[in-house]
């Protein structure tokens, strides 16, 4: 009997097993494959591996062994962060290449703010080529210059290869990958970057008009709002890594704290708007407190961050609570009737909005990172609470003037009974005239006489008027005079001081005034044509040429001066010239090369010549004065 069971019972326990272990599903690590015909790839959920590494000691040689592979895990979201900000984070994708490819394609990482990252690629005979990458190298260290990271990816196989990244960051950082042909990235960029100079010429756009409107009315709200803007405007730029590309692309160790100063400028100056657009001092004497209050617990965290503890500088969600406040100051007010506060919720309605969905998504809520939407919502959300704070400042400026126009009906009004009233007077008096002839005409008397004091003191104000006017001409003279002067004075400046190139420029800006300088230098004594020696000429072909009325020679501006057939730009040549008769020929071709913005092996080539026709004519040039350097131009 158990023999029976046996025989029958293992078939099926056999069978069972083996169903059970295909049912099983293999966790494998998906691989992407390069191909001509998909753009770009972003890397997603189990296309990444990752292992953090919280002792800070493993090297790549371990991590990329075989006994490791069971140590990586698969990621579950679909980005991937590095949280622990003591701990070093290695991440590894898959990547099926295919020599067949006729396109270049590259991996970008999208988070400007990683500090260090250790890139291992992998080579065609199997070795592995390190870069190094992230905010802490300068800008110049990067392969493209971009705002984003970016390594070219080597398509000259047809296997399957694994990329290994080492992350550290004082921040957390989002670990978003993206494989994409350089076509695609090309015009991704370009797109991204005129959208960019759309989002920050509207914010300055914004602040000049408001700037404009505080110079002239003299409102501390209009230069509040202008600094919240460029604030913004600011913290955008240094979180995008627009500003660590343009303005400080070599100073690594403001790029990690740049941020920190523009999120505590906003955060202070959103308050300080609040207070004064809502009038919140008068209209909520509490909050006006609280908001105060605020500013100065924010500051001294600021400077605790700045001064002593560096890490508080990464906790961005405290600005969700100066932003609370300004938002819920302006539904407050809202409520108590001020029309105003209306456009202010709103603003700030999208503003709490996409600061909400940034602090979720920083939180952990991956699925609200849903793409580029989701990657700039904070962005779309700063546009419309910036246009709306714009209406809210219309709406109290047209709530005041409806107050004065209001104020100026009441006064119209009043005058208006106030005329009835001396009407009513007036009938009384002259009831009264016969019993009061005499005093009626006493004052009449004295009536004439102020008239007459009148009748002088406004012949007074004519002569008086007449004089101011002819002050006037004289001071419109003496102004023209001291313009004339200012101009001189500055280009003797210009011609015996040492200078800069942007000062220098205001004398020669282009290539017409230094023509016209050249012309004049040429043929001060005269024309005198170099074949045939005639004195008369025409206009040439070339803009201050001259050419001889009897031969037909043309000679330009340029022929027999050390400018002939020189490359440089004139105007820089001019003021190359002027530097090394400044420094009497001491300046170096580094210094020449970095303060023009031309290479140094032309700026030697061209020094040398200035140099040696400073030697030929060293004995004139010492009997020059302010203009000697002129005297090194013609040939």
């Amino acid at each position: 009997m158990f023999n029976r069971f046996i025989t029958l019972f293992l078939p099926l326990l056999l069978a069972f097993t083996i169903n059970i272990l295909i049912a099983i599903p293999v966790s494998a690590q998906k691989v992407v494959a390069v191909n001509d015909s998909v753009e770009q790839h972003m890397f997603t959920f189990g296309e990444i591996e990752w292992v953090k590494d919280v002792k800070n000691n493993l090297d790549f040689a371990e991590v990329s062994s075989k006994s490791f592979n069971r140590r990586f895990q698969t990621n579950l979201k679909s980005t991937p962060q590095t949280k622990d900000l003591r701990a070093t984070y290695w991440f590894r994708i898959r990547i099926k290449h295919n020599s067949l490819a006729d396109k270049r394609f590259i991996l970008e990482f999208f988070d400007q703010t990683i500090d260090h990252v250790t890139a291992y690629l992998p080579q065609k005979d199997g070795s592995y080529r390190i870069k190094e990458f992230g905010d802490t190298f300068n800008f110049e260290h990067r392969e493209l210059h971009h705002k984003n990271f970016e390594l070219y990816v080597r398509n000259d196989n047809n296997e399957t290869q694994a990329y290994y990244f080492k992350f550290k960051s004082s921040q957390i950082a989002d670990v978003i990958i993206v494989l994409r042909t350089v076509d695609w990235f090309i015009s991704y960029a370009l797109d991204e970057y005129f959208y960019f100079g759309i989002f920050y010429g509207m914010i300055l756009v914004f602040s000049f008009y408001n700037l404009i409107m505080f110079i002239a009315m003299r409102q501390r709200q209009y230069l509040y709002y202008v600094l919240y803007n460029l604030s913004v405007g600011f913290f955008e730029m240094s979180t995008d890594g627009i500003a660590y590309q343009y303005l400080w692309s070599s100073w690594t160790q403001w790029n990690q704290i740049a941020y920190a100063f523009a999120l505590y400028a906003t955060s202070v100056f959103a308050l300080l708007f609040t207070r004064e657009l809502l009038f919140v001092k008068s209209k909520a004497p509490r909050l006006n407190q609280l908001i105060m209050y605020i500013i100065g617990i924010r500051t001294a965290l600021f400077v605790y961050g700045l001064l002593i503890d560096r890490s508080l500088l990464t906790y961005k969600f405290i600005e969700f609570v100066p932003l609370a406040v300004a938002f819920c100051t302006g539904i407050s007010i809202y409520k108590q009737g001020y029309k105003p506060a209306r456009f202010f919720v709103l603003g700030y309605s999208f503003l709490f909005a996409g600061f909400t969905l940034k602090l979720l998504i920083m939180l952990g809520v991956s699925w609200l990172n849903f793409g580029v939407a989701g990657y700039y919502s904070l962005s779309f959300c700063f546009v419309l609470e910036m246009v709306f704070l714009s209406f809210a400042i219309g709406d109290k400026v047209r709530v005041l003037k409806h107050k004065k126009d209001k104020v100026q009906r009441q006064m119209i009004r009043q005058m208006a009974e106030n005329v009835k009233l001396k009407d009513t007077l007036n009938q009384q008096l002259e009831e009264k005239v016969e019993e009061r002839t005499k005093e009626v005409f006493h004052k009449s008397l004295i009536i004439e006489a102020k008239n007459a004091e009148l009748l002088e003191a406004n012949d007074l104000l004519k002569q008086q008027a007449e004089e101011i006017s002819r002050m006037n001409v004289l001071l419109e003279q003496d102004n023209q005079e001291l313009q004339f002067n200012v101009e001189k004075v500055t280009r003797d400046r210009v011609m015996s001081a040492d200078v800069d190139f942007e000062e220098f420029s205001k004398i020669y800006p282009d290539k017409e005034s230094c023509n016209l300088f050249l012309s004049d230098l040429k043929w001060k004594d005269g024309y005198h044509c170099r074949k045939c020696k005639n004195t008369h000429y025409y206009n040439g072909h070339i803009p201050y040429s001259r050419r001889c009325s009897k031969c037909g020679y043309e000679e330009s501006v340029t022929t027999y001066t050390v400018f002939h057939n020189t490359r440089i730009p004139i105007n820089k040549a001019f003021y190359m010239i002027f530097l090394i008769y400044s420094s009497k020929g001491k300046i170096s071709s580094h210094k020449l090369a970095e303060i023009l913005n031309i290479r140094q092996s032309t700026c030697w080539t061209y020094g040398s010549k200035i140099k040696l026709l400073m030697e030929e004519r060293k004995t004139i040039l010492k009997k020059t004065n302010k203009n000697g350097w002129s005297k090194l131009v013609l040939e």
